[in-house]
């Protein structure tokens, strides 16, 4: 690991107060260590983490995604009931889901308007709108 990704992987988990274990700073090197946003599922970060000889369970890995979106770092997007992806990139944007591949791709972000949202029920309020526009070959 290079001194640059370690201190990105380092300040990345700090800026949202994550306590810094061995395995936390493990994944997130993977995931941000180099500077660009991944999209990424649990078994596929677990591969990553094992052709790297890194010693990290699949259980951890899902741990791990969890805390790094209960903190504000990543955020899931479902594709489907059972199939999740976890995006580095936080702001606000929509993905391209190519279902022939099962890849998740960012969609450019000016694309997608919106005139109004629903009104949120009583005692709620929107906390975020995913937008997955699935793609599938002719």
């Amino acid at each position: 690991m290079t001194k640059s990704a370690e201190n990105r992987s380092t300040n990345w988990l700090n800026s949202a107060n994550v306590r810094p274990t061995r395995q936390r700073l493990a994944l997130a090197h993977l995931l941000v260590g180099d500077g660009q946003n991944r999209h990424v599922c649990a078994e596929s970060l677990h591969e990553a983490a094992s052709a790297q000889e890194l010693s990290v369970s699949l259980a951890t890995v899902y741990n791990t995604l969890r805390v790094f979106c209960d903190a504000g770092l990543m955020h899931e997007i479902r594709v489907d009931g059972h199939k999740s992806y976890f995006d580095t990139r936080v702001d606000d944007h929509p993905h391209f889901y190519w279902e022939d591949t099962g890849e998740l791709t960012d969609a450019p972000k000016e694309s997608v308007r919106f005139d109004a949202l629903p009104q949120a029920p009583e005692g709620f309020e929107v906390a975020r709108v995913d937008v997955v526009v699935r793609l599938k070959n002719k």
